[in-house]
C-alpha cells in the first residue's frame, strides 16, 4: 500500500478476493511501516515515518533499528508465510503508489524471485521528487549513492533486470506530474531496452476506485505467470 495506508487498506478496498479465490492465488498485505515505536518524529507527517517506510532498510537514526522494511518484505514476511501456510513457493510482487514503488525495486534488485511484477501508480523516480527526497534524506542521509539501489529508474538503467514491468497510471491523478512521473521510467525503459507495459488510464485518480477497476488484470497477469512450471 501506498503513503498513509496499513495492512488492511487493499484487503478492504481493492475488491481483490473473489478473483483470488477463483485462481488459487494467496494474497499476502504487509504494512507500510513499523508499529509501536514512537521514534522522534514518527507520527509529525503523513509522508515519513508511520505509513511511510517507503521499503528501505534505513541507516540513519533514530529509524536505522526498525525502520527495515525492505528485508521485512522480500526475508522476514515470506519466512512467515511459509511457515505457517500451505503456499507452493512461487510469488508475485504488486504494488501502489509508495507500496508500486516497493514492488517494482524489490523485483528489479532480485531477479529470479518474483513470477511477475506490477504497480498502480507507483512512485518511479524518488531520487527526484519531493516525497522520495524527504524520506531518502531522512532515512539513508545524504549520500545519493545510497539512494540509487531504491529507485526503479537506477535500477532500469544500472540493467539490474530484464522482467517486464506492469504498470496502470490514472491521467487524473492529483500526484502524477510532482511525484510519480512515469514518463520517466518510460524514457529510460526504452533507452535500454526494459520490457514495460504501461497503461494510461484517462479519468482515473490515485485512489482505490482506481485500483478496483483494474485489479482483476493485475491478478490475471500474476496469476498466468504463477501457473507458469
Amino acid at each position: 500500500s501506498g503513503l498513509t495506508c496499513n495492512d488492511e487498506n487493499f484487503m478492504q478496498k481493492a475488491g481483490a478476493h473473489r478473483i483470488a479465490a477463483e485462481l488459487g492465488v494467496a494474497i499476502i498485505c504487509p504494512d507500510t511501516s513499523p508499529r509501536g515505536t514512537d521514534l522522534p518524529g514518527e507520527h509529525d507527517s503523513y509522508d515519513l515515518g508511520s505509513g511511510a517506510g517507503f521499503y528501505v532498510n534505513a541507516t540513519q537514526a533514530p529509524w536505522k533499528s526498525n525502520y527495515r522494511m525492505y528485508d521485512y518484505v522480500i526475508e522476514e514476511l515470506p519466512s512467515v508465510v511459509r511457515q505457517h501456510f500451505p503456499v507452493n513457493g512461487r510469488e508475485s510482487i504488486s504494488g501502489h503508489s509508495m507500496g508500486g514503488h516497493g514492488a517494482l525495486i524489490l523485483a528489479l534488485r532480485h531477479p529470479g524471485r518474483f513470477r511477475s511484477v506490477s504497480a498502480f501508480a507507483p512512485i518511479v523516480n524518488p531520487m527526484n521528487c519531493p516525497w522520495g527526497q524527504k524520506a531518502f534524506t531522512s532515512y539513508l542521509g545524504d549520500d545519493q549513492s545510497r539512494w540509487r539501489q531504491y529507485d526503479a529508474c537506477e535500477l532500469v538503467a544500472n540493467g539490474a533486470s530484464r522482467q517486464r514491468l506492469f504498470i496502470d497510471q490514472g491521467e487524473a491523478d492529483q500526484f502524477l506530474e510532482e511525484q510519480l512521473m512515469p514518463e520517466r521510467l518510460e524514457a529510460v525503459c526504452e533507452e535500454h531496452d526494459h520490457p514495460l507495459t504501461l497503461r494510461r488510464q484517462p479519468g482515473y485518480d490515485h485512489s482505490y476506485f482506481f485500483i478496483a477497476s483494474f485489479i482483476e488484470d493485475h491478478l490475471r497477469y500474476h496469476a498466468e505467470h504463477l501457473m507458469k512450471r
